[in-house]
């Protein structure tokens, strides 16, 4: 357990011993978290803090208000919900160092004390700006306020990111997803600290990069995202291909990145424009002229001579050609044209020249350079209509600048170097800014200013800014001038008037000092900017601050349908032809930098310093002397000295005198006067000298870092000696309490055994109480019972008694009457009676013919009457029955009486039939329309209409039959079309064939010599076998004409098909063939039916 995790924190409460409470960035400090409190400032203590720090994930370091962040390549679980409300609302020295304290910081200072802020993130490419940049507005998002538009305002503003990621971010050796443009966004907010809207500026795209991209890098992220998360459909509307190396402008070697999913980052493109307020025809007019630079990129020229001699440039494969005019609606022909020749206007006069093949190159370039980067000014422009505050009220601002860190390469040029300019104006207004906050809090302390000497980098921002002798000015004046510009002229310019400056280093200077300096070239200079000396290469200093497009391609461009090109290139209008030149590259850097300072003024500046560790791009790597060169270029030494210059640390009195009281016995444990009292009294009582420190208005400043660590070493130990002191008053504490817990408990289990054994005792008492109790009322109501039946056998006896001597009194008196026939009455009497109570219990019986119920005879002499009684009856209520029959209802009961006669006790399948009706039409041939051709070629009634299986004789299996029966014969019709297939006369039928089993299988055999018999017999299965079979003999039992039709019922029979005899053979089969029968062919003279057995 630490001290930390012992102390009692602010609200009342003990710390969680599991949770870590850092109560100050001095709490179990891993090296030092505010680089101004080194006891040696140089710069190898300064790395090595860096380093130290870094090795224990702690990325983030203080120098005063400033916040150093180093790249760890991979991701910490220090960005949570619960680090963000970790630290808000906190003092931003009450944590460990985190960017989300500088933010929180910022955020307070805007909403609070309405002081309009920026946030200030440099660095060199792969440091980690624009991760830092997201997680500053991430945090702002988190904390401000909520509501369905606040939080439309917060998402939207989150979204623009990946919309200028995709469109101004690349990959680079130094970083996968390195920006390469500098971004400035405001946002606003109300007077609550809410978000209305915001406004982004960008600075210097990297334009070059669309046509051109060094080995190992990548252009812009959306040509690959377009290409590898598109739809094929909308690939197909953009005449595109997925293979990256069918255009010239994407390079090859690093198309795919490790870690990189460009189809998903499509998608996330498409949803944050969707978000930000993009319409659907505004994204497919941006997507076409994305496909347009891809197609620009890929139009190659040939040279033709002409008759002047001069060679003229013509476009080899006109099909990209053709297809780019198509997506941006350019007549073909016109920029084939622009590609071919120049028109140059002077005043009133017009002439026009041809293009060789490098200077048709040259324009296409420049086309394609212009339009992507006018296509990503037109997308922040866009972005900023969408999320600008709609509020007319006056808004707090807070700014973030995510731009070029400073840039030292092997082979620098002009990007570099109007880079490099911008960071000396960010580092001049840095160390200004950084000495008035000082200068400030001193004289608002009350403390006495001394002067700091700094280097002032003021000297290198004049040379490179002066408006006639700067470089920028020498640059501009050498492309606007006439006659022969070019590189070396611009050189020999700076020569002659920049020779003297003591920043500024050339070979071919009159300046002796460097003429014979090896390592610088003749076609170079070198400046000494504040974080060292930088190698220009003049090599296309002039083309790149012209930055020229051809009139004849503006006009073009103008020319098109495409609903963006008129806003993209409005100098295009004939109408508004504009001889003047327009303005350089550097003179438009010049102006927005300007800008940029000028806003920068106005607000509260919060620096964030990004650094690199290494240039592998990997985790737990921290190279000293890349991280060094960054320190010096960022000027970090310089600032900390600026810092430290007066009183390294400073702090509050109410927060000095908490943090270090109990190293004094007078402020410990409280301080009841004014804090500052208590801070005087403890600095006495420690002994510290007074030239270590001073007293300001609300704030103690010690000057040397070591008096502030031995305040520290010695509050580390007293907190041990506390710490100590609370763990033995504590374990007391806690053993007490254990003791009265487990004497209180005691007595509660005590209690609750005395209750349970006290329950126990009297459940057993009540048990032996009932059972005593029902023992004695058994006993007395037995006897009651024993009482009661003597007195009811008294009562019976008495009763029998009565009536017998009544009954004797009642015989003596009228036996004189009835001595002479009283024998025959009583008789007549009896037999009465008995024959009464007989017939009352015949009513019993139902009127069911099937109910074969029949009371029991009662006595031995209605033998004969009982046996003829119940055949009366029942002949009477079968009779009954009879009546109630319909013709229909009785000629139904004649067919199953036949039926029974027929196949009862013969036929396995007749039981399974009784209870089915015949139904006879089982087709519905009356009413199906399907049947009216059958219809009509039968002229009788039908009987009988079924469908049924002819067995064919080659194979065994059938083919489905309709089968019909009339009173004079039988047809087979086929199932599909109704077509007659046979027409028998019921005379030519001799006999039918069945099987004693439980199949459908029959044969009806035709008469020999007769025309049916030609064919042979029929073999037939069906359903209804029985009905059908039941219809046919009935036929000919009641026909006068014809003779009766023999039913033979065996398990094998003979059939004659044509010529032939065939023996049928029915045998029992198994459970594997199924539940129906199955019939195969043996050999051509036996069919063998296959039954299953009956279950």
């Amino acid at each position: 357990m630490t001290v930390s995790d012992i102390l009692i924190s602010p609200k009342g409460g003990t710390a969680d011993s599991k949770m870590e409470v850092k109560m100050s960035l001095l709490d179990n400090m891993i090296g030092v978290g505010d680089m101004v409190l080194l006891e040696t400032l140089n710069e190898d203590s300064f790395i090595e803090n860096l380093r130290k720090r870094f090795d224990h994930n702690e990325i983030y370091t203080y120098i005063g208000s400033v916040v150093i962040s180093i790249n760890p390549y991979r991701s910490l679980p220090i960005y949570t919900p619960q680090k963000v409300e970790e630290y808000r609302n906190r003092n931003f020295y009450e944590l460990s160092p985190h960017i989300y304290a500088l933010a929180d910081e910022a955020y307070r200072s805007l909403r609070d004390q309405d002081k309009d802020q920026c946030i200030l993130i440099t660095g060199e490419s792969g440091a980690g700006k624009t991760e830092a940049s997201k997680l500053v507005m991430s945090y702002v998002a988190a904390v401000c306020g909520k509501g369905q538009e606040v939080n439309k305002v917060k998402e939207q503003l989150l979204q623009s990111n990946p919309v200028l990621e995709a469109f101004g971010n690349a990959k680079t050796v130094r970083n996968d997803n390195s920006s390469r443009f500098g971004k400035y966004m405001d946002i606003e907010f109300d007077f609550k600290g809410d978000p209305l809207g915001g406004v982004i500026s960008n600075y210097l795209l990297e334009k070059s990069r669309v046509c051109k991209q060094p080995r190992g890098e990548r252009n812009f992220h959306i040509f690959y995202q377009l290409l590898s998360g598109a739809s094929d459909d909308t690939l197909m509307k953009l005449k595109l291909d997925r293979d990256f190396s069918k255009y010239n402008y994407l390079s090859l070697d690093s198309a795919t990145v490790n870690g990189l999913d460009d189809a998903a980052s499509f998608r996330t493109v498409r949803n944050a424009m969707q978000i930000v307020g993009f319409m659907e025809d505004e994204v497919q007019s941006v997507l076409e002229l994305v496909a347009a630079v891809l197609k620009l990129g890929n139009i190659e020229f040939k040279p033709e001579s002409r008759v002047n001699g001069f060679d003229e440039s013509r476009v080899k494969d006109k099909n990209d050609l053709k297809e780019m005019c198509e997506l941006l609606g350019i007549e073909q022909s016109v920029l084939e044209r622009a590609f071919s020749y120049r028109t140059v206007e002077a005043k009133m006069e017009k002439m026009s020249t041809t293009l060789n093949v490098a200077q048709a190159y040259y324009a296409r370039d420049a086309l394609a350079k212009n339009l992507y980067s006018r296509l990503f000014s037109w997308l922040i422009t866009r972005i900023n209509e969408s999320i600008k505050a709609q509020a007319k009220t006056r808004h707090k601002v807070m700014g973030v600048l995510d731009i070029y860190g400073f840039e030292i390469f092997e082979d620098n040029s002009f990007e570099q170097f109007i880079i490099n300019y911008c960071n000396e104006k960010l580092q001049q207004i840095f160390i200004e800014l950084t000495l008035r906050e000082e200068q400030e809090e001193y004289i608002r302390e009350d403390i006495e200013w001394t002067n700091i000497e700094y280097f002032n980098n003021a000297i290198i921002c004049e040379l490179i800014e002066k408006n006639q002798n700067g470089i920028l000015a020498m640059l501009d004046e050498e492309c606007l001038r006439p006659g022969t510009v070019t590189d070396d002229t611009f050189l020999d310019k700076l020569n002659t008037i920049c020779a003297e400056h003591q920043h500024f280093e050339s070979r071919l200077s009159k300046n002796s000092k460097f003429l014979t300096d090896h390592s610088l070239p003749h076609s170079c200079f070198r400046i000494q900017h504040y974080a060292g000396k930088v190698l220009y290469r003049v090599e296309g200093f002039v083309d790149k601050n012209n930055d020229l497009l051809y009139r004849d391609l503006s006009q073009a461009m103008y020319k098109a349908t495409h609903s963006l090109m008129r806003e993209l290139f409005p100098e295009g209008n004939p109408a508004k032809v504009n001889l003047k030149r327009p303005p350089t590259a550097g003179f438009q850097f010049k102006a927005s930098v300007g800008v940029l300072m000028r806003n920068l003024q106005t607000k509260n500046p919060n620096y964030i310093r990004c650094i690199k560790p290494n240039d592998k791009k990997a985790a737990h790597i921290f190279t000293d002397s890349l991280v060094c060169h960054q320190v010096r270029y960022l000027g970090l030494m310089e600032n900390v000295r600026v810092r430290r210059a007066g009183y390294a640390f400073r702090q509050l009195y109410e927060s000095c005198l908490k943090r270090y009281k109990m190293l004094c016995k007078k402020t410990w444990p409280q301080w009841r006067g004014p804090a500052r009292d208590g801070v005087e009294v403890l600095l006495t009582d420690c002994s510290v000298p007074s030239e270590e420190f001073a007293y300001g208005r609300s704030k103690i400043f010690i000057r040397n870092p070591r008096t502030l660590f031995t305040l520290e070493e010695r509050r580390r130990a007293c907190l041990e000696d506390l710490a100590t002191l609370i763990q033995k008053i504590y374990r007391g504490w806690k053993s007490r309490t254990h003791f009265l817990l487990l004497k209180k408990s005691q007595v509660v289990v005590a209690a609750w055994y005395r209750r349970y054994a006290q329950q126990n005792k009297y459940q057993k008492i009540k048990s032996a109480t009932l059972v005593m109790q029902s023992f004695i009322r058994g006993w007395k109501a037995r006897n009651i019972l024993r009482q009661l039946k003597y007195e009811m056998r008294c009562k019976e006896a008495v009763t029998t008694i009565a009536a017998y001597w009544h009954g004797n009194q009642v015989r003596r008196e009228y036996r004189k009457f009835f001595r002479a026939n009283a024998g025959k009455k009583i008789y007549d009497f009896t037999i009465q009676r008995i024959m009464q109570k007989y017939f009352l219990g015949l009513k019993t019986t139902t009127m069911s013919p099937m109910d074969n119920t029949w009371p029991a005879r009662p006595y031995g002499f209605l033998e004969g009457a009982h046996t003829e009684l119940r055949r009366i009856f029942h002949l009477w209520r079968c009779k009954k029955y009879r009546g109630q029959f319909t013709e229909e209802k009785k000629a139904v009961y004649e067919e199953k009486l036949e039926a029974s006669e027929i196949f009862k006790d013969k036929k396995a399948l007749y039981p399974s039939s009784v209870s089915q009706p015949f139904k006879g039409d089982y087709l519905e041939i009356q009413k199906n329309p399907k049947y009216q051709k059958l219809k009509s070629a039968v002229e009788e009634k039908v009987l009988l209409a079924d469908l049924v299986n002819k067995i064919n004789r080659a194979n065994g299996k059938g083919s489905p039959r309709l089968f019909l029966l009339t009173k004079s014969n039988f047809v087979l019709a086929d199932q599909k079309t109704g077509q007659v297939k046979a027409s028998v006369p019921l005379p030519d039928l001799t006999s039918v064939s069945v099987s004693t089993q439980s199949d459908g299988f029959f044969a009806l055999k035709l008469k020999e010599g007769s025309a049916s018999a030609s064919k042979g017999d029929f073999l037939l299965s069906s359903e209804h076998l029985i009905e059908i079979i039941t219809k046919l003999h009935r036929i000919g039992t009641t026909a006068a004409d014809r003779d009766q039709i023999n039913i033979d019922i065996s398990d094998e029979f003979l059939v004659q098909f044509k010529q032939d005899k065939v023996c049928v053979k029915f045998i029992q089969g198994g459970p594997k063939n199924g539940n129906s029968a199955a019939c195969k062919r043996k050999n051509n003279r036996l069919l063998e039916v296959s039954v299953p057995s009956s279950p």
